[in-house]
This record gives structure tokens, sequence and C-alpha cells, in this order.
């Protein structure tokens, strides 16, 4: 899913008028036609009853019309066409001689199926009231973990895309938040392990510590730290409760931006895939040593090491989830990322741009795996803004 800066006001709080959702595939010109099925199925079912022989009376089956609608309709559309099934039957079944009539046992059968597809109805719409609002709480909680972020927020031009690989997931254990302060602006990117609620709870974490240390910590080694010790405490928590996740651990990616000199980066991995540096025809994997995933800092407890690497003006930094990365085809060969990247920027150089290049992968992952996403995968594409001297970027796009 993709969202820009704007994207919030497309998911609507969850209320009566949204229990209509189901029916956008039953409107024309922004109108709807759910009505149109149960009224065409209660004409043909009078119709031919009434033009068939009295050995041969089919005018019962009109309890199949509120059924319809209650799938369909709305509470108030499904009432009209019970009222509606019961006067036909009533009408059609008057015209017939006595003996040929099917009497008072069937109405009563269609006039109980009028009062029961009403009832459905009015459960299912519960129903779909209570789910529409399950996922306005997931939105919210999406938009906390991969919140929109604003045009050129830090001096940076970034794009992000996030596909969950489940259809109806709307969050996973993906992240990533950009914060600027006096000694720079600092990216966090990163993939929690495993999947779920736990999965969400602990990005939270990490991102609440982010939020808070990166503006205020002079060296990013000291994000770092902060981020490590968090997440530890945060396993403490967990195993406290008797919980079974208390050895969930986290790759990610952490990225300064200093102030000065602006054609430096600071880079601190953990566990996580190196960076790639893309530019106008050419692709570069930045090299820095991965260290261990955060939360696994017992295994090697030596200092964090952050690297200083030399960032040309038109290099976007591409870090992707191994969604991208073990995402494979039909013949289980996986997507060779950098290869693609590669290629592609050769052949249109405007596609080192953050928004297209996150757009390119994200097309490129969905084509290779034929859309059988075996992981939630995460694209974010970052770059320094390069203004004119005294001059401040006032627009721009970002894309998530």
């Amino acid at each position: 899913m993709r969202q820009g800066s704007k994207g919030d006001d497309r998911y609507s709080r969850a209320g009566r008028g949204d229990a209509l959702h189901r029916y956008e595939l039953l409107r024309v010109r922004g109108r709807s036609v759910a009505w149109v099925p149960p009224l065409l199925l209660l004409v043909v079912i009078a119709a031919v009853d009434y033009h068939t022989g009295g050995v041969f009376r089919i005018i019962s089956w009109i309890v199949l019309v509120p059924g319809i609608a209650a799938a369909i309709c709305g509470v108030w559309g499904t009432a009209v066409f019970a009222v509606l099934a019961i006067g036909t039957f009533w009408v059609v079944d008057s015209v017939w001689l006595h003996e040929f009539q099917t009497g008072l046992p069937d109405f009563i059968l269609v006039t109980v199926g009028g009062v029961l597809a009403t009832l459905a109805c009015a459960v299912r719409v519960r129903g779909e009231r209570r789910a529409l609002y399950m996922r306005d709480v997931a939105d919210t909680v999406r938009r906390t973990v991969l919140r929109p972020l604003p045009p050129f927020w830090g001096g940076l031009e970034h794009a992000g895309v996030y596909l969950s690989a489940e259809a109806r997931a709307r969050v996973g254990g993906d992240f990533y938040d950009i914060q600027p302060g006096p000694y720079g602006t600092r990216v966090l990117f990163g993939d929690v392990q495993g999947k779920g609620l736990g999965a969400v709870e602990t990005a939270l974490v990490l991102l609440g510590t982010f939020r808070e240390a990166a503006p205020h910590e002079p060296e990013l080694a000291a994000v770092a730290e902060r981020l490590e010790q968090r997440m530890l405490r945060h396993r403490d928590y967990v195993r406290a409760l008797g919980r079974t996740d208390a050895d969930r651990f986290a790759t990610a990616v952490l990225l300064g931006f200093p102030v000065a000199p602006s054609d430096t980066v600071e880079v601190v991995v953990f566990g996580h895939e190196p960076p790639l540096a893309v530019r106008p025809g050419s692709v570069r994997s930045l090299s820095v040593t991965g260290g261990l995933p955060l939360g696994l800092r017992e295994l090697d407890p030596a200092p964090v090491r952050v690297h200083r690497l030399s960032l040309a003006a038109d290099e976007t930094l591409l870090v992707v989830t191994d969604g991208v990365t073990e995402a494979r085809d039909a013949h289980g060969a996986f997507y060779r990322l950098a290869e693609e990247v590669a290629r592609a920027v050769t052949r249109d150089p405007g596609l080192a741009e953050p928004d297209r290049l996150a757009a390119f992968v994200r097309e490129g992952t969905l084509r290779h795996s034929g859309g059988r996403l075996s992981d939630d995968t995460t694209v974010f594409a970052v770059r320094r803004i390069r203004a004119p001297e005294g001059e401040r970027p006032e627009g721009g796009r970002s894309r998530i």
C-alpha cells in the first residue's frame, strides 16, 4: 500500500455510511444498483408463475428475493423487498382459481422468510461495521509505525512502499522514520523478526526510542546504543510477562546525515543488508560490515561501529527488507535487486529519484514473485536535497 503526505483522508472512520463499502462493485456512475438483482428476480418469478399452468406454481420461490437483498442491500432495502415479496405473492396467488392457489402455508413461508432475511441483514451490517472499525484501528497503528512523512523532511527527499504478505493484514513488523535535529538528520529502517501484534509492539518500542534519542544525541553511536538497550529491556519485559516471544530481535539500518560535511553519510548496520547507493547510470553497495541484530548484543559485546562514507549529491540510498531480497519466481530464483536497478538506471537515469526508485522496486518485486510475497515487503529510498544557496524547498512529494 502506498500513501502520500496527504493520504490520511482516504482512511475514513467506521460508521453507518461505511457499512455500504461492500456495494462499490454494484455502482454505476457513483450510484448504487444493489437493488437491481433482487428486483429483477421478483419480476421474473411473478411473470413466470403468471404465464405457467396451474400445476406448476413457482410463486413461493419469491422468498428468495429478500434473501438475495439481505446479502447485498442495507437493512431498510431488505425490509422493503420483504414487503414487496409478500405483497406480490398475495396479488399473484389471488389471480388463480381457488384450486390452484398455494394458499396460507406458502404465504406464511414468504412472510417468515422476509422477516428472517431482514434480521440476517441487520446482523451482517453490524458485523461489517465492527470489521470496518477494526480496520480503522489497524490503519491508525500502521500510520504510527509507517507514519506519513512531510515532504523534504529534515532536508531529505524520501519515498517508501509497504506491501503486506497477507492480503487482509494492514500492518506488520517493518518500520522506518526520519528525525531531524541540531546534529543532522537521522533515519531508521528495520524489520522485526516474526509476525503478529508482538512484532508490531516491538517496532513501536524501537521507533519510540529512536524518535526520542535521534534529535538529542550528538553522536550516532549513542543513538545506536539507546536502541540496543531499549530492545534488551523490552525483551526482559516480555519475558517477565511469561510470553513465548521473548527472544525476538530486529534487523535495522541507522543512517545519519550530518550538517557538515554535506557529502558524508554515517551508517550503522544491525544484521541488515547494507544500503545500495543508486545514481544515474550506476549502483554500488555501501562497504559496511553488518553488526548483530538489535537484541543479540550479548553474543558480541563490542562497541557499535559507525561507518562514515562519502555520498555523491545525486546518489540515493535504497534500503529494503528481506521481502524484496528473498522474493522468488516460479523457478525458485531470487530477485536480483542490484542487477535489476543497475540496468534500469542505465536505461533511464531519472529512475534514481527516490519516488521513482521505490515504485520500480515495488513493481519489480511483485512481477518477479507473481504477486505471491513470502514476507512483508518494505522499500525506502532517501537522498539529500541540493537546494540553491539561500533557498529552501517548499514543496515536494513523499510517497509511503
